[in-house]
């Protein structure tokens, strides 16, 4: 069975800790062996459960329940040491001097694609049957995920060559440049960085994987995950359901708390409106701070109500294939994306879509890459592109 693995993100500040946090002290009183990892780079995992987390590997917080907060230097070194160490050879024949070239190679973002890979090799390890992920906040979640494709795509176009030239002009470039050519070795991290990143991918597009938004009743924090489900959906990421975080209960004979919810009760309609095929969960606000495993699971089952927050969503992820009498129809979920806002390309066997200033490159199934497209439009939000099959010439 695939380990069931849910990711939490949202804009900062809306509770996404503590809803992770929550629902994975859920998952572990059920008999679950549950892990929850924190991508943020700002970790706060171990303040939610009341202790302090200590070591690098996952730390054991109450029976089935770890936490695993991403050592990244460590991690960096053993996935990105050969590939720096490379980077540092070349910036030190220009004259670069080591501290300057050791700040020049660590990646932006770094700690973040490096909790991506600790993901990965939890997910594949067998030792837990759920992954709960503490994201980073929407933002850098969303660039976060769209990653491993785009390298994926330079991997696989760019690459390959890159390296056949190098190797075969190696002793040439080096004599004439006086910078140090990239060993196979170099090449093979890269490689197995790619391989690794891609296989996250893999993982997160399976239905066992899915994102919960998780907001607090504002206008623009709604907004803001209006936004996500449909870059989510660009990507291909199944989102199972919004979390309402601080809701102000009623409050009689306190006209100051009465306006916060008469507010919050204006903006939770459109929470309701605009996630309308998504289960919606409420969390009240609490008179004092959900901290330790007790409050914490009090939390999470007074949000989910009695429903399991671990159920598998049913029914097809974002992108769909219908076949026609004369083609096909491919369907690809943008929730709430206008025409105006959407644009669409094809270079040989792969389609750009870009929505606003998020661009995918979609690698066409092998079924539709001998199809013209022959028409596309936006409606009910969604992107439908036709494709007309064209017959092959016949001798």
């Amino acid at each position: 069975m695939a380990v069931r693995i849910v990711l939490f993100t949202g804009k900062g500040g809306v509770g996404k800790t503590t809803s992770a946090a929550g629902t994975a002290t859920l998952a572990a009183r059920s008999g679950q062996r549950t892990l929850v990892l924190s991508t943020d780079a700002a970790h706060s995992l171990g303040d939610a459960f009341g202790l302090e987390v200590v070591g690098s590997e996952p730390f054991e917080v109450a029976t089935n329940l770890w936490v695993h907060q991403v050592d990244a230097q460590r991690r960096f070194e053993r996935s990105w040491g050969e590939i720096q160490g490379y980077l540092m050879s070349v910036l030190d024949a220009a004259g670069v001097d080591p501290i300057t070239a050791e700040e020049l190679t660590v990646i932006p973002g770094a700690e973040e694609v490096l909790a991506l890979l600790e993901l990965r090799n939890h997910a594949v390890s067998g030792t837990w049957d759920v992954i709960i992920v503490d994201c980073a906040p929407t933002a850098e979640t969303l660039r976060l995920l769209a990653l491993p494709e785009a390298l994926g795509w330079y991997m696989t176009r760019v690459f390959g060559v890159q390296r056949r030239v190098v190797k075969a002009l190696r002793p040439v470039l080096t004599r004439a440049a006086g910078v140090p050519m990239p060993e196979d070795s170099v090449f093979d991290a890269v490689e197995r960085l790619h391989r690794d990143l891609e296989q996250v991918q893999q993982i997160l597009s399976e239905k066992e994987s899915t994102v919960r938004l998780v907001l607090t009743p504002e206008s623009v924090v709604v907004a803001e995950a209006r936004r996500s489900l449909t870059t989510l959906s660009l990507y291909g990421y199944r989102v199972d359901g919004v979390i309402a975080n601080r809701v102000f209960p009623e409050a009689k004979g306190d006209p100051w708390r009465q306006g916060w919810v008469a507010s919050q009760k204006a903006v939770l309609g459109e929470v309701r409106q605009s996630f309308a095929d998504l289960p919606i969960w409420r969390s009240d606000y609490r008179a004092g701070e959900p901290v330790g495993i007790d409050a914490l699971a009090g939390l999470a089952e007074a949000a989910y109500d009695g429903v399991d927050p671990l159920a598998v969503p049913t029914g097809e992820g974002p992108m769909t294939i219908v076949r026609t009498g004369t083609g096909a129809v491919l369907n690809i979920a943008l929730p709430f994306a206008q025409k105006q806002d959407v644009d669409l390309a094809r270079h040989g066997d792969e389609l750009v879509v870009t929505v606003g200033s998020y661009r995918r490159l979609l690698s066409l199934p092998a079924a539709l890459r001998r199809h013209t497209v022959s028409a596309a439009r936006v409606e009910d939000g969604s992107l439908q592109v036709r494709f007309r099959f064209e017959q092959e010439e016949q001798p």
